[in-house]
């Protein structure tokens, strides 16, 4: 009879340490959702130069968590390199910006549309005839995304609260027809607060010097900015480095690449300016963070 007794007392005692574990354990996720939430959020913004080798691609984050992808590269590494910055439940970008119409900056982007909810698409009014920009079109059109076409003076609010927008600087005309699909492409001048970061895709020298002539020093001036054409010597300009006048230039570019990127000309040009040089090739992945009054590289 004692030892039942006792198997009964023990078992009883047994119940009660899995009561008192499971409440201590509710307590605890309880104290931690209250710690985050009462916690100061950080206002940062994060725009990481993605590591797609010989391409282009740039993941933004607002302070409210608003996503824009800027170029997605010539193939799926971009997601491989975006599971480095997004948590691995986040399956939505917000709006997607295609440059222009090169392999080596929409090809990713195919892979993107497939694999997250995409809310929107931004992009010249530019055609090509090539298979990955009829795969392109294909994918926009079957998932029904937004299709937009980005004209000089649009601005894209990423987030009101903190005053956090990108404008387009180019094109600013029609350009549709042109030769060269480098002379549309995209050129976004990302603002927070005091800090901005231009973004030229493969923008031509020729398109540098239209934005120095009819734009003025205070529209381009930028802390950051994203070398256009990968360092190519057709773009990155004298007069348009010293109108921008960025601490710090990034080059996109595969290592060892058949294009020569980033060229001598460009990167002589740029360090006698003063100008400090990263690029993802020796890098990896740049993740730049910005509180509205200063930046730093991760």
């Amino acid at each position: 009879m004692i030892e039942i007794i006792n198997k009964i007392s023990g078992r009883m005692n047994k119940k009660k340490l899995y009561i008192i574990l499971g409440i201590l354990v509710v307590v605890l996720a309880i104290v931690i959702i209250l710690i985050a939430v009462i916690s100061p959020q950080k206002k940062l913004l994060t725009v990481a130069f993605l590591n797609v080798r010989q391409g282009d691609s740039i993941y933004i984050e607002s302070p409210n968590g608003y996503q824009m992808i800027v170029d997605g590269g010539p193939d799926a590494t971009v997601l491989r390199e975006l599971g480095s910055v997004m948590p691995f439940y986040d399956r939505s970008i917000d709006i997607l910006v295609a440059t222009h119409p090169d392999k080596d900056h929409i090809a990713g982007l195919v892979d993107v549309m497939q694999n997250f909810s995409v809310g929107g698409m931004l992009r010249p009014e530019l055609d090509s005839d090539t298979s990955v920009y009829k795969l392109f079109e294909s994918t926009l059109t079957r998932l029904d995304i937004s299709d937009n076409v980005a004209t000089r003076g649009a601005r894209i609010h990423l987030d009101d609260d903190y005053g956090v927008y990108a404008d387009v600087l180019h094109p600013a005309y029609d350009v549709s027809r042109v030769r060269d699909t480098n002379d549309g492409s995209i050129v976004l001048r990302l603002v927070y607060g005091e800090t901005e970061f231009l973004l030229t895709g493969d923008a031509t020298l020729r398109i540098e010097d239209e934005l120095v002539t009819k734009g003025n020093s205070q529209s381009l001036a930028s802390d950051v900015l994203k070398l256009g054409h990968h360092g190519s010597k057709t773009s990155s300009g004298e007069n348009f480095l010293r109108a921008v006048s960025p601490e710090i230039a990034v080059i996109s570019a595969g290592c060892d690449n058949q294009y020569g990127h980033p060229h001598r000309e460009v990167t002589d040009r740029v360090e006698n300016l003063g100008i400090q040089m990263i690029d993802t090739c020796s890098y990896g992945t740049i993740i730049m963070q910005s509180d509205g009054e200063h930046i730093w590289v991760k």
